[in-house]
């Protein structure tokens, strides 16, 4: 499989399950600025959105693509790495209810303070909610290790991912540091470490 990524982007989070699960992955790095891959191919001919993780599984086949949905692809094919609960239980849903509030609420809000153009009213509307999360993430993350409880899965590497915004955007979480823990605790994991190493996001 092939995994379409830019260093720090979204795509960092199924780089991590990957890492995890003991999947091996070529690793294809995108120029999100111009759209290009290291070669000059024009990315937009492999993801028509333009934008990581695109995921190749097969080729001939279409790509998968968001990262909520590449990560629980890739833990699905390892279920014994424990990444994701078993379909259909109670805790499978509730991971899935992780993924999606780490899609919504924090990756599509994180989103607006990428770009130059979002008004200054909006980016401060938005480093608001985006507070209120935090203080919900600190309080459940007060009694718990991980997103799940005491078992690390995909839905952490992806709120890791995401709120490792903050470190590239001029942000911080010193005032959650209940947070700032799970955040410590993630990053420590030597497949983490792994994955951060190889997309030159701290030194080999």
């Amino acid at each position: 499989m092939k995994l379409y990524y830019s260093p720090g982007a979204c795509s960092l989070a199924p780089h991590i399950v990957a890492r995890e699960a003991g999947i091996p992955l070529d690793l294809e790095k995108v120029d999100l600025a111009n759209h290009k891959l290291a070669d000059g191919t024009d990315y937009y001919g492999v993801n028509p959105r333009g934008y990581v993780p695109a995921i190749r599984i097969k080729d001939g086949e279409p790509v998968l693509t968001e990262a909520n949905i590449v990560v629980q692809y890739l833990a699905d094919q390892k279920p014994d790495a424990g990444l994701m609960p078993k379909a259909g239980t109670p805790e499978r849903y509730r991971a899935q209810q992780w993924l999606a509030f780490v899609a919504t609420e924090l990756h599509k809000n994180f989103s607006w303070l990428w770009y130059k153009d979002t008004p200054a009213e909006t980016k401060t509307a938005v480093k608001d909610k985006l507070e209120k999360r935090f203080a919900e993430l600190d309080s459940h993350f007060k009694s718990n290790d991980f997103l799940l409880g005491k078992t690390f899965s995909a839905a952490d590497a992806y709120a890791f991912t995401i709120i490792n915004w903050v470190n590239f955007l001029g942000l911080n979480i010193k005032s959650f540091p209940n947070l700032q823990a799970f955040m410590d605790r993630v990053a420590a994991r030597p497949k983490v470490q792994e994955a951060l190493k190889a997309e030159g996001l701290i030194a080999a």
